[in-house]
């Protein structure tokens, strides 16, 4: 019977897989990865506050989820619905969608980060 520890490391290399997975084959997650760097370098440069960070990093963090549960839902309905099926289709819909979703509050919630510090510089 395997360790706990060594179950973990399992589970970790197993995970840091699925991160490499994401984005060597999601375009989608490259764009969101470059867009992140641009939004820690104007956080760093704009001096974020504790809760300021804590705030970002949760909506980076949920964008990265959706995207990699998107990435897992299509690839797991290609391998049981490989010919058209209007549910696999809808499957595959609601998973961009959530994407969709929590990009779209990702940039609700960067204008209400970054607007009032951006604004205060340009007066």
């Amino acid at each position: 019977m395997k360790s706990e520890f060594s179950r973990l490391r399992f589970a970790f290399k197993y995970a840091w897989e699925g991160v490499l997975f994401l984005f060597r084959n999601e375009p989608n997650a490259r764009i969101h990865l470059a867009l992140t760097i641009v939004a820690v370098a104007l956080a760093l440069w704009l001096g974020f506050s504790t809760v300021e960070w804590v705030i970002l990093t949760v909506v980076i963090g949920v964008v990265f989820a959706a995207e990699a549960m998107n990435t897992a839902i299509e690839a797991l309905t290609d391998l049981v619905s490989p010919d058209y099926h209007p549910r696999a289709k809808a499957a595959k819909d609601v998973a961009a969608a959530a994407v969709s979703i929590t990009a779209v509050m990702a940039v609700i919630v960067a204008l209400f980060l970054y607007l009032p510090r951006l604004m205060a510089l340009l007066r």
